[in-house]
């Protein structure tokens, strides 16, 4: 297995896997998203706002995991503003269970602190739960949401 950053070369292949981590999640893709999919990712590398780690074994992505950063105003807990959020963490699932979304996670917190990033979050599905709690990450009731 081979542990690489994903490029702009690769947002078809971002896309893909995206997709299949939502269907695995038990959203239903009664929708199309590439289009949409394609300008998101090609606007977050562009701005370099994106840090995504492709795991491939015998020339094929196996896993992924991406961190996207945000600029939110300085306060007593995040002194620069800082953030990053955790996304598009899928394994194939013939290899889950290998720790492989552990060491990407790790593999994130490196690149994010590299980058002076002082805070991630994310939101956990029921089956990532465990593996974001193992590596650090403590459920909050921070958030609100609203769709308009």
């Amino acid at each position: 297995m081979y542990i690489r950053k994903a490029t702009r070369e690769d947002i078809p292949e971002i896309i893909r896997i995206r997709k299949l981590q939502l269907i695995d999640e038990g959203l239903s893709p009664d929708i199309e998203i590439d289009a949409d999919c394609h300008r998101y990712f090609h606007d977050m590398f562009n701005q370099e706002r994106i840090i995504e780690l492709f795991v491939e074994d015998d020339d094929r992505v196996i896993a992924t995991a991406a961190i996207i950063l945000y600029d939110f105003p300085p306060s007593f807990s995040n002194q620069t503003g800082r953030k990053g959020y955790v996304t598009n963490m899928y394994t194939d699932p013939d290899y889950r269970r290998q720790g492989i979304a552990t060491k990407l996670l790790e593999m994130l917190d490196e690149e994010a602190k590299e980058r002076g990033i002082e805070r991630l979050w994310l939101g956990a599905s029921k089956w990532g739960r465990s593996v974001y709690e193992k590596s650090g990450y403590i459920a909050t009731n921070e958030w609100l949401d609203k769709k308009l």
